[in-house]
């Protein structure tokens, strides 16, 4: 006999309901909820292997978001119409449940564990990513895998002055602060987002909403997990613990660790001391010793390395690096890097380089994000790319990981703060590439990226640094450190990973991970401020390198001209079957846009080269330009009659130079006075509203002679001397 399922509702603002149900779908993952709101459906599951791998020494946790096609009644655009790998978004999704749900599992737990999110019902205005780790966590909850703690997320946007928690997809696009944040019941997990140049304190406030509304979430999970009767997690296998080993390890090699941390050397130096002092403390085993103590010795080496060093920087308040605690690396930057690209900048910061690039492209090479809600266009776009030699290590090379997706995500959205609206007319393209790398490569991707766009010739009007910042606490004294810029070794070894991007007036991309309980908003108004004189450090060096964007962009940029036409004209431009617009592109080697705004057809001309700009522009111009009595043309002769020439004197307008208009002089015939593909210089001199044929002449542009020559009895009435092509 099939189980009840079991549900708790909640209301998220007094007005919108979730809820979250299990024993219905999925029943034999460990654990499986589907969370609904609206059309929105989640289902999350939860897996967990009994055993650890065989000489598995880290937690292997995968947690995937993947949207189905089908829950907003579409089928994917790929060849195959079906759901290939993860897309970005999905991915960014993905990262934002790991990070929230990783610190919840004890220390010591190596199993494997798979947690899967699947939207299998969407609707237009609920957003889907802030409800995913309410389901995960909740899957988790109704499971006996063993957590420490119930957690949840929640997005706070702010429309209007009012923040709102889970904001509609339409509030959404009229926000300035837009910030996902994960927590347990006490206290902060997570934080990613971007602003419109927010203060410090406005971002605290979106942390104190937040944490309420998840209180709220955990809550309801807590009424599930109960109702379920999940009261006991599973027992698992606990990694050998030797005393003997442990004591032997600290005795041999405490003082030596401070010894190469208080050096102040530089990362590969001290890498290097590090090993030597890993060998010695092995060979201090003797010739023979056991496997299992060689292991444990590793371990117990790189866990006595994470306390010397973190009680080095606690008590004696000072870094690997011999900085004070608030200090900035050295600097050094410079734009115009490189030759080609249409604006480069390098940008170093201690042992950390970006070689940033920005290509300008046409509207045609704007990217297309698609996911189940919808589809859009971007005209902006940053890669980050983090090759092996960056940390002086062999690797395959890959397409782009979950980091450098996240970490690319992370410095976009921060510069998208200053981009120029959808009325700039390029597509920009920002390249990261990480050259060397010890501290925060997505915060010098920032840097460099501003400093290339400014370069470029984008109307950037601000410049925008980033820094990170770490945090180190011990309980037994409630001593604390928090660290500006730091190093890779200082963010492996720290409990808060928090990286802030902005201006110098407020805040524009925030990252955080806190990997330790009971991060007081004290503190983290503390970080928030020390952070703020790191990026204004950063600003004042990047100001002097390069003030302000240039004003035009740099010769071999493609050059850009838009024009406004009536939307009737469109249709000529384009031509039957887009004869015209092909025709103008391939002789003048220019690329053409068309766009319907309203009652009005917007042009975008992008060209190599000033010539061809110059030329399409004109060609356009001429399509839709109407005929004035009166003006003067450059015409191209098109065919020879008896009795006179056809000219074009407009893109596509044509009319009959007569016999009689050519000259003041009488002319018997045409042989011998105008040729196919001659330009002559003709007058409209009238226009038949009846037939809409041109009368042109090119005698009316010569000066008239004393005697003029009677005209011929054929030129008067002759219905040819009207006669026109339209």
């Amino acid at each position: 006999m099939l189980s009840q399922p079991i549900s708790v509702s909640f209301d998220l603002d007094g007005g919108r309901t979730i809820t979250i149900e299990t024993g219905k779908l999925a029943r034999q993952a460990d654990g499986s909820v589907v969370v609904r709101q609206g059309n929105c459906v989640i289902l999350a599951t939860a897996v967990a292997n009994k055993e650890p791998k065989p000489g598995q020494s880290f937690f292997p946790l995968s947690v995937d978001y993947m949207e189905k096609f089908s829950s907003a009644g579409r089928i994917p655009g790929s060849f195959f119409k079906r759901e290939a790998k993860l897309n970005d978004y999905e991915v960014l999704t993905s990262r934002l449940v790991d990070r929230a749900l990783r610190p919840l599992f004890p220390e010591d737990y190596f199993c494997e564990v798979q947690v899967i999110i699947t939207l299998i019902s969407s609707d237009i205005e609920v957003m889907p990513d802030a409800l995913a780790c309410l389901a995960a966590s909740a899957a988790l909850a109704v499971s006996d895998i063993p957590i420490k703690e119930i957690i949840s997320e929640v997005r706070v946007a702010r429309v209007e002055n009012e923040y709102i928690v889970n904001p509609t997809r339409t509030q959404l696009a009229k926000a300035d602060m837009d910030f996902m944040i994960g927590a347990t019941e006490k206290n902060l997990m997570m934080v990613e987002g971007e602003s419109k140049e927010c203060a410090e304190e406005d971002l605290v406030k979106a942390l104190e909403v937040a944490h309420e509304a998840i209180k709220l979430q955990i809550k309801a999970q807590q009424e599930l997990r109960g109702k379920k009767g999940i009261s006991e997690k599973r027992d698992y296998p606990k990694p050998v613990q030797k005393e003997e080993v442990l004591e032997k390890v600290n005795a041999f090699a405490k003082d030596k660790i401070y010894e190469i941390a208080k050096a102040g050397s530089a990362k590969h130096e001290r890498s290097d001391a590090y090993a030597k002092l890993k060998e010695e403390l092995i060979a201090s085993f003797g010739e023979e010793p056991e496997e299992e103590d060689i292991k444990l010795a590793g371990k117990y080496f790189e866990d006595l390395q994470w306390e010397v060093v973190r009680n080095m920087i606690l008590d004696d308040r000072t870094r690997l690096d011999g900085r004070k605690l608030d200090e900035v690396r050295p600097l050094a930057m410079e734009t115009d890097f490189l030759p080609t690209p249409h604006g480069s900048a390098l940008f170093t910061r201690g042992e950390t380089q970006s070689l940033t690039t920005v290509t300008l492209g046409t509207p045609l090479d704007e990217l297309l994000i698609e996911s189940a809600a919808k589809s859009d266009y971007s005209k902006f776009i940053l890669h980050y790319n983090f090759p092996p030699f960056s940390t002086g290590e062999i690797k395959f090379l890959r397409a782009p990981g979950r980091r450098e997706i996240g970490h690319g995500n992370l410095a976009l959205r921060s510069l998208k703060q200053m981009m120029p609206g959808n009325d700039y007319p390029y597509t920009v393209r920002v390249v990261s590439d990480i050259l060397e790398s010890n501290g925060s490569s997505s915060m010098a991707t920032v840097c460099a990226a501003s400093l290339a766009l400014m370069d470029a010739g984008v109307p950037f009007p601000k410049h925008i640094s980033g820094v990170a910042m770490g945090l180190i606490t011990r309980g037994t004294d409630n001593k604390y450190a928090i660290l500006t810029d730091i190093l890779g070794d200082e963010d492996h070894l720290g409990d808060m990973d928090f990286k802030v991007t902005g201006t110098r007036e407020g805040i524009c991309g925030v990252q955080m991970d806190i990997k330790i309980d009971g991060l007081s908003m004290n503190t983290m108004r503390e970080a928030l401020e020390q952070a703020r004189k790191g990026r204004l450090h950063i600003l004042d060096a990047m100001y002097n390198c390069l003030g302000a964007a240039r004003e035009e962009v740099k010769p071999h940029a493609p050059r850009m001209e838009k024009l406004f036409i009536d939307k009737e004209f469109i249709g000529a431009v384009i031509g039957p079957q887009g004869k015209v617009i092909q025709e103008i592109q391939r002789t003048t080697g220019a690329t053409i846009n068309i766009e319907e705004v309203g009652t009005v057809g917007e042009v975008s001309i992008f060209s190599p080269a000033k010539e061809g700009l110059d030329k399409a522009v004109a060609w356009i111009k001429g399509i839709v330009a109407v005929p004035s009595v009166g003006e003067v043309y450059e015409a191209t002769v098109k065919g020879i009659k008896e009795f006179g020439a056809f000219v074009e004197f407009l893109p596509g307008k044509q009319g009959l130079l007569h016999i009689s208009e050519i000259s003041w002089k009488r002319l018997e015939s045409m042989e011998g006075v105008l040729k196919e593909g001659d330009v002559v210089k003709v007058k409209l001199v009238g226009v038949d509203h009846k037939t809409g044929k041109f009368k042109l002449s090119r005698k009316a542009l010569m000066p008239k002679p004393d005697f003029a020559p009677k005209p011929r009895p054929a030129d008067q009435g002759q219905s040819e001397s009207n006669a026109s092509h339209n």
